[in-house]
Parts: C-alpha cells; sequence; structure tokens
C-alpha cells in the first residue's frame, strides 16, 4: 500500500520499507505475529500493537533483525484516511505474479493515488507518476472509468489540456466534481499549474488535520511507555 506497491506500478525507483494494510480479523493478527517472529521482527516505535490502536487509523512499526530482511522496516495499518475498508479495496486489488510464481497483493492504482495524498511533499511527484504510468498503460483502451480517473487525479497541466480536448463531454461532467477542469478546458495551462498547487496544499491540510489527534495520542503511549520504564 506504500512505496513498495509504487515500484511495482514505476512510479518510484526503490523503498525503503514495506506498508502493509491488514484485515482486522483476528486470525490475521495471528498470521501476522507468526510472520514477524520468523522474520525476527521487533516493534520500534507507539503505538502498541493491538486491534483499537489500529482501527483508529494508526500504523505499527516494526524492524527485522538478522537474515536476509535486517534492518527492514516493516509498518502495518488496518485503516487509511478517506479509503473504504478492507473488503472493498481488496476486492479491487490488482495481483503482480513475478517469474518464480509468487504474487504480490497491490492497491488498486486508484486507491494508491488516494493513499498517496499526504502531507509530504515527496508524495505528489508519485501520484502523478502513478497516473501518467496508468495513462500510458491504457491510453489506447479508454473506459469511461479509466478516463473519469485520468481527469480526477492528473496532476500534470498539459496532460489534463490534452484530456480535456480529447474527452470534452467527460471533462466538462467531471468539473462539477473538481473545478479546476474548466481551465484544462480553456487550455489556461499556467492558471491550471497554480491551481492543482492549491488543491495538493488543500490535501496536505486535511492530511494534517486528520493525523493531529492520532499524534496527540502518540504523544501520550511515549509519556505512558516511558513512565513503565
Amino acid at each position: 500500500m506504500g512505496g513498495q506497491a509504487c515500484v511495482f506500478y514505476g512510479a518510484a525507483q526503490f523503498s525503503k520499507d514495506i506498508d502493509l494494510v491488514l484485515l482486522a480479523a483476528e486470525q490475521n493478527y495471528v498470521r501476522l505475529l507468526a510472520a514477524l517472529r520468523d522474520l525476527n521482527a521487533r516493534r520500534i516505535a507507539v503505538p502498541p500493537f493491538d486491534a483499537p490502536a489500529l482501527a483508529r487509523g494508526h500504523a505499527v512499526h516494526f524492524r527485522c533483525r538478522g537474515g536476509e530482511a535486517d534492518g527492514l522496516r516493516v509498518d502495518v495499518m488496518t485503516r487509511l484516511r478517506d479509503l473504504p475498508e478492507f473488503d472493498v479495496l481488496w476486492a479491487r486489488r490488482t495481483t503482480i505474479q513475478d517469474s518464480s510464481g509468487d504474487s504480490f497483493e497491490l492497491l488498486a492504482v486508484e486507491d494508491l493515488v488516494q493513499a498517496k495524498k499526504t502531507q509530504r511533499d515527496k508524495d505528489w511527484p508519485v501520484i502523478a507518476a502513478l497516473v501518467e504510468g496508468h495513462h500510458k498503460a491504457y491510453a489506447q483502451e479508454p473506459t469511461p472509468e479509466r478516463i473519469a480517473f485520468w481527469l480526477t487525479e492528473s496532476r500534470t497541466p498539459e496532460r489534463l489540456v490534452a484530456l480535456a480536448r480529447s474527452f470534452a463531454d467527460q471533462a466538462e461532467a467531471q468539473a462539477q466534481r473538481r473545478p479546476l477542469l474548466r481551465l484544462a478546458i480553456a487550455g489556461e495551462t499556467e492558471r491550471l499549474r497554480e491551481a492543482l498547487d492549491a488543491e495538493a496544499r488543500v490535501e496536505q491540510a486535511k492530511d494534517r488535520a486528520y493525523w493531529a489527534p492520532l499524534k496527540a495520542e502518540l504523544e501520550a503511549f511515549r509519556r505512558a511507555e516511558r513512565g513503565a520504564c
């Protein structure tokens, strides 16, 4: 659900950790703990690894010790901001199989784009690359769903102007949801670039607001752990 998924989609060159979104079910926690024991992974930061913390949107962080995975960080979540429950994400996932037959289950690119709308500046070029990669892969097969995705998520002014010209009716319809598309329809590239920057700032503010109470909880967790020591 994070950088590794972006690598699979060709939108990033590397990632230092593995981010997983997990079905919040008891049997999955048991299986995950067994896998973490195999990796000699230890929790490295607050919050604690428990269902209530995960249900509130926290990520739990682990570091692997020894073996081929030595030093690898694994982050686990069960809830993502502005995304549906796990069963919906799972139903529309992307499955990639490598040459050895191993399968990797990724967030659908549409969901991954939403997940990357964070307060971190570094995530926004990745979003642009994800959408551009999707367009490159499916430009010759422009279904209504794909057109809607490109029009609502593309972050490149030139791409949006080209899409608005190619799919004028769809662009007009999507402009109700994303008003900056009216600038794309008019071909006003520079104003569109400014509007895209403003749109990103709005999303970054939403992400900061989402994490503010969770960060306060993290501070409480840290104080409690220091007191326990």
